[in-house]
């Protein structure tokens, strides 16, 4: 007779309840494995809890087993008895004796995780049955204040809830295993000649300062209007899109082994002008003349011949506007399991909404840190942009620096890396002196050096140095590019 028989003479049989997925031998061999050796509720309380349980006598058995644990106190049949002695439940069972019986089938310490992850899984199984009949009742009742979009949005929410629970915490894990982790990213950069650790930006001088994007990273890049922050992240973000190729990696898994998946929130421009503008780099046709139609036939077909050739390119641009930071985590969840996500890029976080709109600094402080745990989470570099205060103007260097971030004790303090673009050649067009006067030549002399050229000031970085790079800057194509000096003996510009 096998195990499992035995334990069903052993123990009464419950009373039949409706036919949903359980495992009452299961929920018995656990307890039993936990009243006999306390540790073992260490090694599941991160993955069942007391509501897991399908029959509600074992759930308070759990509940008062956990509670004794937590309190440092021993958890045992004997321990257990004065707490059930009136529990009409357990006396249809057989009253305090049951506990008896639990402790006698015990499964061993090392099946318990096995054990306790059947009981989860079922549970999330009747969760699932009862959100369908919620989702199916609620779709019969036609009410005018039940619209069938906010059905739709309310089940979705649900199902993300759902999803997230019974993620065991990581909590403590020993220096060994974080430093062979550790020596398998630095294997990565080494297996690329001494290259990047991260995924690169196609920026050859910009990857040799940040050594690529970092999974788990938060990169805050911020400027002032006009300055290009969006065309350099769009930049960015087509590039790695571009590059992307799936392989076996090194632990014999198949996944990203170059570029990645790329996913865009662009909360102020549509996913049409953000298309535009990447297509107006790749076609090398100027994005103002796109919007206008104003192109010749031969500009049309490389437009087009772009469009073609970038059609199954794996960025996905999400548009909605004012979207709360809690969406903006649910979808990114959604497209790391559906498409996969390498990359993620948020356009730009004044933009999103937190829980606490009756205070903008508490605001952004929770959006920042929701960005960070997003990077943590889904083990990708996050990119943000971000808005300056308009002190920068007032001064005579007008380079950006960590003090004129707006909210800025939060964002600084949240992010990996917080990147500046700027261009000269913006502000000294506005400031041109009268021809033939004095300063002229030398403004002249100034525009020149500036033409054509941005630079990206790293005012902020975690795991590496801070200082400039320079980059060539095509604003007809609102195109960022390295400067000839980095890649001319390679032949051709390596990003694109």
């Amino acid at each position: 007779m096998n195990e499992m028989a035995t334990l069903r003479q052993a123990l009464p049989a419950l009373p039949e309840t409706e036919a949903m997925p359980h495992n009452i031998e299961g929920e018995q061999q656990l307890l039993g494995a936990i009243l006999t050796n306390n540790e073992v509720y260490d090694r599941v309380s991160s993955l069942v809890k007391a509501e897991h349980f399908f029959d509600p006598v074992h759930q308070r058995i759990f509940e008062r087993m956990a509670a004794r644990i937590q309190k440092n106190a021993l958890a045992s049949p004997v321990t257990l008895k004065p707490f059930f002695e009136d529990d009409p439940g357990l006396k249809e069972l057989g009253g305090p004796a049951y506990l008896v019986r639990l402790a006698g089938a015990a499964i061993s310490a090392y099946a318990a995780r096995d054990y306790a992850q059947m009981i989860y899984d079922l549970a999330v199984r009747r969760e699932l049955i009862g959100l369908g009949k919620d989702i199916a009742a609620r779709a019969g009742k036609v009410e005018v204040d039940s619209e069938p979009r906010e059905q739709i949005i309310e089940a979705e929410q649900r199902l993300y809830k759902l999803g997230e629970q019974g993620v065991a915490e990581r909590g403590f894990q020993s220096f060994l295993k974080a430093a062979v982790e550790a020596v398998n990213v630095a294997n990565a950069a080494y297996q690329r000649g001494g290259g990047l650790s991260g995924i690169s930006t196609g920026l050859v001088d910009l990857d040799r300062k940040l050594g690529g994007l970092h999974p788990s990273d938060l990169l805050i890049l911020a400027g002032r209007p006009s300055m290009g922050k969006t065309s350099l992240a769009t930049n960015i973000a087509f590039n790695i899109a571009k590059a992307y190729k799936r392989g076996r990696l090194p632990d014999g898994t198949d996944g990203t082994i170059d570029g990645g998946c790329v996913g865009f929130f662009s909360l102020e421009m549509s996913a049409e002008q953000l298309a535009a503008r990447v297509l107006s780099e790749a076609s090398k046709v100027p994005s103002e003349q796109i919007r206008r139609g104003d192109m010749t036939e031969i500009e049309f077909r490389r437009f087009v011949d772009a469009a073609k050739e970038l059609e199954s390119c794996p960025l996905y641009i999400d548009d909605t506007p004012a979207l709360p930071i809690s969406q903006l985590a649910a979808r990114s969840r959604r497209l790391k399991r559906t498409h996969g996500l390498d990359l993620l890029v948020v356009d730009y976080l004044q933009l999103l909404k937190g829980s606490k709109t009756d205070n903008r600094v508490q605001e952004v402080s929770e959006i920042t840190q929701a960005l960070k745990a997003i990077a943590k989470e889904l083990n990708i570099p996050v990119i943000a942009l971000s808005q300056l205060s308009r002190q920068v103007e007032n001064r005579e260097d007008k380079r950006p620096q960590l003090s004129d971030l707006r909210e800025s004790g939060s964002i600084e303090q949240d992010a990996d890396v917080v990147m500046f673009v700027y261009r000269e050649e913006y502000y000294l067009s506005r400031m041109e002196p009268e021809p033939g006067s004095a300063g002229h030549s030398e403004w002249m002399q100034k525009s020149e050096r500036a033409h054509a050229k941005a630079e990206v000031i790293i005012g902020k970085q975690r795991h590496g140095p801070i200082g400039n790079v320079e980059l060539s800057f095509e604003a007809e194509f609102t195109r960022f590019g390295n400067l000839a000096q980095s890649w001319t003996q390679g032949g051709n510009d390596p990003g694109f």
